[in-house]
């Protein structure tokens, strides 16, 4: 008597389309945007290709995608992040954290989605400045909550002011590997904080 191979269970759509876009990182990490090819994605996933379409569209769909899902990662390690600091000072060092520490933890494939994406996908251009969007939302509202009364161009300008500068250190941290996250918060709150301290700390603060 023989007994029947049990039949594999299908994976839901949502977990199937975190996995490709999971793999997808990793692809264009290794072998840069251009020389990733869709082939080779569905073949780790262990879908067909036309399944990858499916899903995505194309390989610039694929991109996008994985933008997004860094984009809304993002967002919610920050909210999380901050959650409960307080004071002013305490939620710009845990937004910071937050910050460096994924982009540790993304390092190569972040770098491929900022530098490669933007000269080759016009669109990831968009994707990618939405995320600095995002971002100084974030810092603008939480200033704005806060320190009631404060005007509203300045949180925004402070929003602006803490989210270049993170970027920038950012990038030089991917040469200086030796500078962890913690460290590159220390050198943004030192600096960054002077400035704003006076005007972004409540009254008996």
């Amino acid at each position: 008597m023989t007994t029947a191979e049990p039949r594999r269970r299908r994976m839901p759509k949502a977990q199937r389309k975190a996995q490709m876009l999971e793999v997808a990182e990793a692809v264009f990490a290794e072998r840069g945007y251009l020389a990733a090819s869709m082939d080779e994605i569905a073949e780790r996933v262990g879908v067909s290709k036309p399944m990858l379409y499916e899903y995505f569209g194309s390989k610039e769909g694929l991109l996008i995608g994985c933008i997004h899902r860094a984009r809304t990662e993002l967002l919610d390690r920050t909210q999380r992040a901050i959650t409960g600091a307080e004071g002013p000072e305490e939620v710009l060092r845990r937004g910071l954290l937050a910050f460096f520490e994924f982009i540790a933890d993304h390092e190569q494939s972040w770098a491929l989605l900022r530098q490669e994406a933007a000269i080759t996908v016009p669109s990831a251009v968009e994707e990618v400045e939405g995320i600095r969007r995002q971002q100084t939302d974030l810092i603008g509202a939480v200033i704005t909550g806060l320190v009631p009364g404060i005007d509203q161009v300045e949180a925004e300008a402070f929003a602006e002011i803490v989210v270049g500068s993170t970027e920038r250190l950012a990038l030089w941290c991917e040469r200086r590997p030796e500078i962890g996250p913690a460290r590159a918060t220390d050198y943004v709150v030192d600096v960054v904080w002077r400035g704003m301290a006076d005007r972004v700390t409540p009254a008996g603060g």
